[in-house]
């Protein structure tokens, strides 16, 4: 059978792409391995998906090529899939400032793409694995489980390696060597720390305990809550830094963001000498967390009993707090895939591959990677639309 735009991968960014191919008069299919279309977006968000985030620019995202994603996400911005589901009276709520989740459940946004999907003449063909692509004339043709296809375009939209148990594998980034095109080095993105046993240990005795912490890796900083675990360090600050961080590398944690901490114990220690360390600690952290310090650097006391230098050493402690994590929990509960298919090789406004019009690749199978907060969604609705306008 022969089609205009064969898009492999029926999550986000190839929904948004075979929608908008289909508005535009194309002949569509959208073809996935899976059972079900638009897994990842089901489970995003607790099942309530973060689609957007309000605050997009080109500086939340991650790339060894920081400009290519500039043109789409200019074009396509979070108003526009805002005013989609909107005319679908999907109701959403901002948790936070710019992030918007689907009031109800994630099915609702994905019942909204399938929509658009059937009113603009999509095909949508799944339990069908692609076992051979190669170019044919100025088109493609596909070998699949379900016979052969021959397309005059192909658009990858198969995603990252990210949570292997919705199905996630490096098929695309296959299909892009297969082509001559640079895979760069792919990593877990948006994933917990696990810790070294000491420091394991220490956590999962706070399991559970959440606290706003400043945290610092290299050039990246971020200001969130972070999360002890039984296994070691999550939440949104853990989750964010981990995009930057390498093996080997330190993580900088400040306890306390708001209060200069040295300074802060000074003027307690002169102000209110009988007070004891463990008090001042405790009405600034969670208690468990201030206990915890204490069991861990040492027995509480009076402040007047603490020398300038002790103190400097607890507003370290507190402020530069350096941990150095063992690894991450990898690809099972990472968000995201850093790294992935070097746009380099494909225009930043049609998304083809440089001297393959044919073949195009959208989304987290790109070396494009968002923030934690509705960026990575943003970006496969604004891939999608700039590569299905232009086929």
């Amino acid at each position: 059978m022969t089609y205009d735009v064969v898009v492999i991968g029926a999550g986000a960014a190839g929904l948004m792409c075979a929608l908008t191919a289909g508005y535009a008069g194309r002949r569509v299919l959208v073809i996935d391995h899976a059972n079900k279309p638009g897994k990842k977006i089901l489970m995003s968000g607790g099942g309530r998906c973060n689609f957007t985030n309000m605050a997009t620019t080109p500086a939340n995202f991650v790339s060894g090529n920081p400009p290519f994603c500039i043109s789409a996400l200019k074009r396509y911005r979070p108003e526009h899939f805002v005013e989609l589901v909107e005319r679908h009276g999907l109701d959403y709520v901002e948790k936070a400032p710019g992030q918007l989740f689907c009031a109800g459940s994630a099915k609702d946004l994905l019942t909204v793409l399938l929509t658009e999907c059937d009113w603009a003449g999509v095909e949508i063909r799944l339990k069908t694995r692609v076992e051979a692509l190669e170019r044919h004339g100025e088109g493609m043709r596909l070998t699949t489980s379900g016979g052969r296809l021959e397309a005059g375009a192909v658009v990858v939209a198969t995603g990252g390696l990210s949570i292997p148990t919705m199905g996630a594998s490096g098929f695309g980034y296959d299909i892009a060597r297969r082509f001559g095109l640079e895979v760069t080095e792919t990593r877990a993105g948006l994933v917990p720390f696990t810790l070294t046993s000491e420091w394991k240990a220490r956590a999962a005795a706070l399991a559970g305990l959440s606290h706003e912490v400043a945290v610092r890796c290299g050039d990246a900083a971020y200001r969130e809550p972070m999360l002890f675990t039984h296994r070691g360090l999550s939440g949104p600050a853990m989750l964010q830094i981990s995009s930057h961080w390498r093996p080997g590398q330190a993580l900088s944690i400040d306890l306390l963001p708001d209060t200069p901490a040295f300074e802060a114990l000074a003027a307690a220690r002169r102000q209110t000498p009988r007070r004891r360390l463990g008090t001042w600690l405790g009405e600034r952290l969670p208690r468990r967390l201030a206990q915890a310090l204490i069991d861990w650097h040492g027995g509480d006391g009076p402040l007047a009993e603490r020398s300038n230098a002790e103190l400097e050493t607890w507003a370290a402690r507190l402020q530069d707090w350096r941990l150095k994590p063992a690894g991450t929990e990898g690809w099972r509960t990472a968000e995201v895939t850093l790294g992935g298919v070097d746009t380099r090789a494909l225009s930043s406004k049609t998304f083809e591959v440089t001297g393959l019009p044919s073949l195009r690749f959208i989304g987290e199978v790109l070396d494009v990677t968002g923030e934690l907060g509705g960026y990575n969604f943003q970006w496969a609705w604004a891939s999608g639309v700039a590569c299905g306008q232009s086929l």
